[in-house]
């Protein structure tokens, strides 16, 4: 029998730490990250809860600001956005995001990195767009309850609080990792919502968790421990 590439790196992930494999392309990344959040039922941008990929709204008061059929599922957020993370890159100037994802495995590995993979709303995932995070002076109104802006015209987007700090530690991590150009003003951002937003448990949980899939951990969360794989992996 003939298993999948993602069948098997979970199966990897139960049998041991050493044989951990990341995954190669987005789509494959997406399927594992399906199995990764099955516990989780809050999403990233509003904490709201969901079950599969149906988002209930009504848990944290979200209303949806134009798409209503989008904002009811759950869609794949790269907290760094694929175009920050190709534009730099000549593929992109080739032929955009397709051309890289077809031949640049840099790109490949970056755009399937786990880390930087959320479930989130889909409405504000579309909003967002490639927009960087920031800090915005308006007060959260866009989205119901949920504490999210999105500043069209400046090109930013502010999210909540609870995930300030994650988001730095990401952004800091893919920077590191991959070598992305960030600007000063955005790494000054990051930085201080690094100390000012500290690692929380669920932090290092997750880190914990998706290090035992790519392999490592990010080091700006710290505490990933590759002997621990075993055990979180043959947990039901």
């Amino acid at each position: 029998m003939r298993v999948s590439r993602t069948l098997a790196v979970l199966l990897l992930l139960c049998a041991s730490s050493a044989l951990a494999q990341p995954p190669r392309t987005f789509s494959e990344a997406k399927k594992i990250g399906w199995k990764l959040y099955s516990r989780q039922s809050v999403e990233f941008y509003c904490g709201c809860k969901y079950q599969g990929n149906r988002v209930d709204l009504g848990s944290c008061g979200y209303v949806p600001r134009k798409n209503a059929q989008r904002a009811a599922r759950i869609e794949w957020e790269h907290i760094v956005p694929a175009w920050q993370i190709g534009h730099q890159r000549q593929c992109w100037q080739q032929g955009g995001r397709k051309n890289c994802t077809r031949h640049d495995k840099v790109y490949q590995r970056a755009e399937a990195d786990l880390h930087n993979l959320v479930p989130g709303i889909g409405e504000i995932n579309g909003d967002r767009g490639n927009f960087a995070y920031g800090w915005l002076p308006q007060a959260p109104s866009q989205y119901g309850a949920c504490p999210v802006v999105v500043d069209f015209k400046a090109k930013l987007a502010m999210p909540r609080k609870q995930v300030r700090g994650m988001i730095a530690r990401t952004y800091l991590y893919m920077s590191q990792h991959y070598q992305l150009r960030l600007s000063k003003q955005s790494r000054q951002l990051y930085e201080a919502w690094h100390r000012q937003y500290p690692v929380e448990s669920w932090e290092r949980q997750r880190n914990q968790r998706i290090g035992c899939v790519m392999g490592w951990g990010n080091p700006y969360v710290g505490g990933f421990d590759k002997s621990a794989c075993v055990i979180l992996g043959s947990r039901k």
